[in-house]
């Protein structure tokens, strides 16, 4: 039985990609698999997978400086054959473990360097200047890799240029996990947002929509705000009225929003790192069987339109936002239809039994190399 391990230092030990998603496949597949995380929960084990806890480092400083040291020690003494990164300050690590002669595969997540590009704080410069040098770490490390795991297309083809075999293994949704029976008749006079609460998410924008609503619907909001100044903001404005503040929730509470709610948003402003993405929620939405209100970039209107599953709008306009939502919340039945092609899309593509196959194949590929090395 080959050993896998996974490490991050920045996500939950719980986090949908890694552990819900792909530890568990892994696990259901015969591997012997451990996930190495820093969230002070201490060690457990869990359908099949080994958590290890190196704890928590308060602040980004030490999360990148000494939370990644002891993720690298704790992964040297596991003597794994493969090692799954799913941060980028671990590519250091990554470059440790082939040093001794392990099979590492670095998970990319987001673009980085277009993700950098897009943070406000750093001014255009500086973000130009981080994004160039991450680049050509990244690829530096990457270059050197056994593989690499890329969540999106986009992602994928970025790396193809000087890694092939690189594979999408995208987010989309484990079927029937969100889903609920209740008839449609059943649904509040509500709309729902839930991930990561912040500024270039669209919080302000869509907190704003509330005040231009001429139905009477109302916003769930699900998640945590990252930044108190927004967060004060927001709550000070009369949009805020029309909003449910729900705070974070398990997945069993998020199917429940889901299953009250006409519609999801996600309208993140137009961004590099945003406009190429596939969204997890988005497709979550269609999965629970109901119509999304979505930034109008190509790839997302691509997707929404043509499986007529929602309406897309400009993320920069609160009453575009807020006239949609006021359209799906007075037209039940447009919005319940929306809501089942959006559902059916996700059972015959935007599913994580397709992409189960396209993980376990690429570990397989990786098992075959490494037997025909060891008998060279």
């Amino acid at each position: 039985m080959r050993k896998i391990v996974h490490l991050t230092s920045a996500h939950p030990r719980n986090d949908t990609r890694i552990f819900i998603k792909q530890c568990r496949t892994l696990a259901a597949h015969g591997y012997d698999v451990t996930l190495v995380v820093a969230d002070n929960r201490g060690d457990e084990r869990r359908e099949g997978v080994t958590i290890l806890d190196v704890g928590r480092q308060p602040g980004l400083i030490k999360r990148v400086f000494t939370t990644t040291r002891r993720v690298r020690d704790r992964a040297l003494g596991l003597d794994a054959d493969i090692y799954q990164l799913h941060d980028p300050e671990l590519l250091l690590v990554g470059l440790a473990l082939k040093r001794r002669g392990k099979q590492v595969i670095f998970d990319s997540h987001e673009d980085v360097p277009r993700q950098l590009l897009g943070k406000p704080y750093l001014g255009p410069v500086s973000s130009r200047v981080l994004a160039l040098m991450f680049a050509l770490a990244e690829r530096y490390a990457c270059a050197r890799f056994d593989g690499i795991i890329a969540a999106t297309p986009f992602i994928r083809d970025k790396f193809l240029k000087f890694k092939p075999g690189t594979v999408d293994v995208n987010n989309f949704p484990l079927v029937g996990e969100l889903e609920n029976a209740a008839p449609w008749s059943h649904k509040h006079l509500e709309v729902c947002y839930v991930g990561g609460i912040g500024e270039i998410r669209g919080i302000r924008e869509l907190v704003a929509a509330g005040g231009h609503l001429q139905s009477q619907a109302r916003i769930n909001l699900v998640g945590k705000f990252s930044e108190p100044a927004i967060e004060a903001e927001v709550k000070s404005s009369a949009g805020w009225s029309r909003v449910n503040e729900l705070g974070f929730l398990e997945r069993a509470g998020v199917r429940d929003v889901l299953a009250r709610s006409l519609a999801g948003i996600v309208t993140f402003h137009r961004l590099p790192n945003h406009v190429d993405a596939h969204p997890t929620k988005m497709f979550e939405y269609m999965s629970a069987g109901i119509p999304v209100i979505a930034s109008d970039f190509p790839l997302w209107r691509d997707i929404i339109e043509g499986n007529g599953c929602g309406i897309c709008v400009d993320p920069a306009n609160p009453r575009a936002i807020a006239t949609a939502i006021d359209h799906l919340t007075t037209h039940p039945e447009q919005a319940r239809q929306m809501g089942e092609n959006g559902r059916r899309a996700v059972l015959n593509h935007y599913n994580w039994t397709v992409q189960a196959r396209k993980l376990t194949d690429f570990y397989g590929a990786l098992s075959h190399v490494r037997h025909a090395v060891a008998h060279v």
